[in-house]
């Protein structure tokens, strides 16, 4: 599929900060065999006083950018064309869930796609008795690790509510599971923290999906959606596949990829500090425009 993408995200403070520096990830992956970026740009207004392009230990590209100037507003905007390839099926060749521990320790090599790195608690993730007990319940005989992974996926679908109002990117995730509601970072944490806890190494991916209108109805401009999922390891010969918990599926060619990490504190698309005070409000538009070939 050939997708362009539009999006834009518009903060505006209630008083003029000073000085700001931000860290952004908004332009999508280059992905050899998975997608691949025909054309990107990012744009921000006002321009950035520096910008310094760097590659983080996952693999993903990222910008610094710092303000030196009095600002109420900052606006970044993205044009990407994206083709994202299909999905080919595959045989479930991951190992049953009680080799799975052997398979991690015998794996050489401590890259950052190394599953060694994915299996503890991270900053937003920890691991805790109540998501363990939950993932424990599901996975009830030694299943293989891909259908574990679908079944606790397909369980979070069912049991959780989605709701947008419900929490903030700031919510934690044990507060979120309790209340069994939130957004599709919430359900993607809850995820992660599920499958860890039972020894499956698991990360998180943000992106774009694509959403497909009601039959009848016409597409309506900047309502498609950033939007995050789960990447978890099965195993050496299986190795790493995209689940999405928030739409009980395997993931597909609707979901762009933007950044893969070990939660959404490596991934954050905006991450900055300011001087100022107040309050701000956020904007944000998204457009995934399939291309016809």
């Amino acid at each position: 599929m050939l997708y362009d993408i539009k999006l834009k995200i518009t903060y505006k403070y209630d008083n003029d900060a000073d000085v700001s520096r931000h860290i952004v990830r908004l332009v999508p992956a280059d992905l050899p065999g998975e997608q691949r970026l025909v054309a990107g740009t990012l744009t921000i207004r006002p321009k950035p006083d520096e910008w310094i392009n760097r590659v983080d230990f996952f693999g993903n590209k990222n910008v610094e950018l710092a303000f030196l100037n009095l600002h109420r507003e900052i606006t970044f905007s993205v044009q990407a064309r994206i083709e994202r390839m299909d999905i080919i099926s595959f045989l479930d060749m991951s190992p049953r869930l009680s080799n799975l521990a052997s398979e991690i320790a015998g794996y050489q090599g401590v890259g950052s796609w190394a599953p060694h790195h994915f299996v503890g608690p991270s900053l937003r993730v920890p691991i805790d008795k109540s998501t363990t007990e939950y993932a424990r319940n599901i996975i009830k005989d030694d299943t293989s690790v891909l259908d574990a992974i679908k079944a606790i996926g397909s369980a979070l679908y069912r049991d959780m509510r989605y709701d947008p109002e419900a929490t903030t990117v700031e919510t934690p995730m044990l507060e979120a599971f309790k209340c069994r509601h939130g957004v599709c970072q919430d359900f993607s944490h809850i995820m992660i923290a599920c499958l860890r806890g039972i020894g499956i190494p698991a990360g998180y991916v943000s992106g774009f999906l694509r959403t497909i209108p009601p039959p009848g109805k016409t597409r309506l401009e900047g309502a498609d959606a950033m939007h995050a999922w789960v990447r978890a390891w099965c195993g050496s010969n299986m190795g790493w596949i995209e689940f999405d918990p928030t739409n009980d599926m395997l993931t597909g060619t609707d979901h762009v990829v933007i950044a893969r990490g070990r939660d959404y504190s490596d991934v954050a698309p905006i991450k900055g500090v300011m001087r100022t005070h107040g309050e701000h409000t956020s904007k944000q538009a998204v457009d995934v425009i399939p291309i016809k070939q």
